[in-house]
């Protein structure tokens, strides 16, 4: 982790403030941008709430992703109209 800007780029990190995991890819002014695991939109994080996750962790993650992504959207909280 670097100190005065957070962690590294392509670090994988979690978000305490959204309680999601990401991999950094930015630092955009003074936030953090983390993109999830699975891929799909970037979202911006403080800095104050994004600490580095253990292995342990970022193995459960590795195998949770592809598991949520093959199950229906119907199961994930989607509705016709867009997610809930």
């Amino acid at each position: 982790m670097n100190s005065s800007r957070g962690p590294n780029i392509g670090q994988t990190v979690r978000d305490t403030g959204s309680d999601r995991i990401g991999i950094v890819m930015d630092h955009q002014g003074t936030y953090v941008q983390l993109r999830p695991l699975g891929g799909h939109r970037e979202w911006d994080a403080d800095p104050a709430h994004v600490e580095p996750i253990s292995q342990s962790e970022l193995l459960s993650a590795h195998i949770t992703i592809p598991a949520l992504q093959r199950l229906p959207l119907v199961l994930l909280g989607t509705t016709a109209g867009g997610l809930r």
